[in-house]
């Protein structure tokens, strides 16, 4: 079985609550189409090719114009709550020796981070929670299994540990204002714990057009036992500012040559690329979509093939009072007080 790896933050951000694709493999073959939830491709021109209505646009000096170069930074202040809808979605679709299975997933949850405190220099520090969660899970020849964190007393084997994560602590964060982690906090075990909480956001000004870089390396194990170091980037493109609004479009690129199937198979989830608005004025991510899709042909032998298609969305709510709550578990004397009939 090949283990699907995790990009670098766009999918998953840390902390945030995904279903695995039990009994899948991965793959990389047909590129996306790039195009973001807005409809604007990468060149952040409008896919129909229609201009924004003349009411739209802002008053001459009252947002960024796109042609001067912003200082993009991320904005937070002491006391208030930030919330997202993150939603992920994976089709799965393994062929090996003439057997086909398929594995779709779905999970959405709400990213809470409420901000205590703020430095001088912009580092924020907040705690990350996930208010809730709605997972669901359908396998080739299996019946689908779901859990809802809002309705359900108990979750379904297999989802426990994300039954676990809702509406506690999963981490005190302390971030600059370029989106880098000073400090981190466990507060609850979680996989991938190092991962980057948001898109890292350019050192200098930049304008429509500029370019800058985050380089990762991925560990890839072979089947000789040995393991392949591969490097990797992801490259950010500012392609438009509109409205105050900045459009981001990211492509997650391998720049080590690979040739083995197999490994191709296991770097599936990396290539990915989709758009990011960020609200120049707040500094903060307003909305975000990246896509994949993407094969593998003769990653377990000449008859074995791999189809991957994910959709990683994101989208800021507004702010409001927020609780996060999770339905009582049974105990021995009895339901909860949040527990139904089934």
């Amino acid at each position: 079985m090949i283990s699907l790896q995790r990009r670098p933050w766009a999918a998953c951000f840390a902390g945030v609550v995904c279903v695995s694709v039990h009994g899948a493999a991965q793959a990389a073959d047909t590129l996306p189409t790039g195009k973001s939830a807005t409809g604007k491709s990468a060149t952040g021109k409008s896919a129909t090719g229609n201009k924004p209505a003349a009411g739209n646009k802002p008053a001459a000096g009252d947002k960024p114009a796109a042609a001067e170069k912003q200082k993009l930074r991320y904005k937070f202040l002491p006391g208030e709550t930030i919330r997202w809808q993150v939603e992920h979605r994976a089709q799965v679709r393994t062929t090996v020796g003439g057997t086909t299975q398929t594995a779709e997933t779905f999970s959405g949850s709400i990213k809470v981070w409420q901000v205590s405190q703020v430095a001088p220099n912009g580092d924020a520090t907040f705690v990350h929670s996930v208010e809730s969660v709605d997972m669901r899970q359908k396998l080739t020849g299996r019946q689908e299994v779901t859990y809802n964190s809002a309705t359900d007393a108990a979750p379904p084997p297999g989802f426990e540990d994300a039954a676990k994560s809702v509406g506690v602590p999963l981490s005190v964060i302390t971030l600059d204002a370029r989106g880098g982690v000073v400090r981190r906090e466990q507060k609850l075990a979680q996989p991938n714990t190092q991962a980057k909480m948001t898109l890292p956001l350019p050192e200098q000004a930049v304008a429509v057009g500029d370019q800058w870089d985050a380089p990762s390396d991925v560990d890839l194990p072979q089947k000789d036992g040995s393991v392949k170091k591969v490097k990797s980037r992801q490259r950010f493109t500012l392609t438009s500012i509109d409205g105050g609004v900045a459009t981001i479009h990211i492509e997650t690129q391998v720049l080590t040559p690979i040739h083995d199937p197999g490994l191709e198979a296991q770097l599936i989830q990396l290539e990915t690329q989709g758009d990011v608005q960020f609200d120049i004025e707040k500094g903060r991510i307003i909305s975000q979509q990246t896509d994949l899709d993407r094969s593998v042909v003769g990653f377990q032998g000449d008859a074995s093939s791999l189809h991957y298609v994910t959709r990683f969305a994101e989208k800021l709510l507004p702010q409001q009072p927020a609780t996060a709550t999770r339905p009582q578990r049974t105990t021995a004397g009895g339901a909860g007080k949040n527990s139904r009939a089934k």
